[in-house]
């Protein structure tokens, strides 16, 4: 029989182990090397607090995709990638701070189910409008005497556009539309000889879009990927030829009416300003007017929070950066 000061001894001791596994850190301890983590027996290090906080935080940060769909006004509208935290990578590169005092998130992209591609046959009118950005539609079938000012605004400005070319204007000026690729611009196909695409032959219109698509392949090495007919005129022939010549069809959201006359620059920046929003594809022509509307066009879209870019990339997927 065991003395009784060793008996209460005893006794003691296992109250102390008991009491002491019952303690927060010793608990998350266990639970660590479950889980093949490896803890400090007394308390978290700093960096697995930051783990910590990094994994509980993350589901904050997700953002479901967006699918692609078909409206009852504006046809084919584009899907917008969803995101998620990049765990591996934000814990990297939080942790190689030197006082780690905020995380450093970092976000991969999740791709929407339902793409334009998907939706078949169907003219775009408009980007995502949630994707917050817009871009500049430069529709060119006569002169060259403001392409040079155009280019040099969205030089200053850096941004660029697309181009839309009228075949007979690219023939007799294939240098003036070599130096828009050279600025980085994007071409997209406006037919050959600016006709009202569903008023003419279905033979006449594989003419229109396949002879200004060999002209855009021969002078500038690049294929459009997108069809403006002319004057927004089109039927669903028009959709279906520009298909088989691997584009799709691409009207407007806002246009300026800088063809007109009596359309005012301030009038172009005052209907901008109003009417832009996330998503808007806009219309202009290289004239006067555009010139000395375009650097308060530009500023009233960044005003808004929109990021210019060219209608490939305002039609992506893609999230802005």
């Amino acid at each position: 029989m065991l003395p009784p000061v060793r008996v209460i001894a005893l006794i003691s001791s296992v109250c102390f182990i008991v009491i002491l596994v019952q303690l927060p850190t010793i608990e998350a301890y266990v639970a660590s090397v479950k889980k093949h983590d490896v803890v400090p027996v007394f308390g978290y290090s700093t960096e697995q607090r930051i783990v910590r906080q990094i994994r509980k935080e993350a589901p904050k940060h997700y953002i479901e995709p967006i699918n692609a769909r078909v409206d009852r006004i504006w046809k084919a509208i584009p899907g917008l990638n969803g995101r998620e935290v990049n765990l591996n990578e934000t814990i990297r590169r939080t942790l190689e701070q030197k006082d780690r005092k905020s995380i450093q998130w970092v976000y991969r992209e999740i791709p929407p189910k339902i793409q334009l591609k998907d939706l078949g046959n169907e003219p775009v009118y408009r980007g995502n409008e949630k994707k917050p950005a817009a871009a500049l539609m430069v529709n060119v079938a006569w002169g060259t005497e403001y392409i040079p000012q155009i280019l040099k605004i969205l030089k200053k400005e850096q941004i660029k556009a697309t181009f839309f070319l009228d075949g007979s204007w690219l023939k007799k000026n294939p240098e003036a539309a070599r130096q828009i690729i050279r600025e980085g611009h994007e071409i997209g196909n406006h037919a050959y000889s600016h006709p009202l695409m569903s008023q003419i032959s279905t033979a006449q219109m594989e003419k229109e879009i396949g002879k200004t698509q060999a002209l855009i392949e021969k002078h500038l090495q690049v294929k459009s990927k997108w069809f403006a007919p002319p004057a927004g005129d089109f039927d669903r022939r028009v959709i279906k030829m520009a298909a088989q010549f691997h584009m799709n069809t691409i009207l407007w959201t806002l246009d300026t009416v800088d063809w007109k006359k009596s359309v005012s620059p301030e009038m172009m920046v005052g209907k901008v300003e109003k009417e832009i929003v996330p998503g808007t594809l806009l219309l202009t022509h290289p004239t006067d007017r555009t010139v000395k509307a375009l650097p308060q066009i530009i500023r009233a879209g960044k005003n808004k929070g929109l990021k210019w870019m060219t209608v490939s990339n305002l039609l992506s997927s893609k999230r802005v950066k």
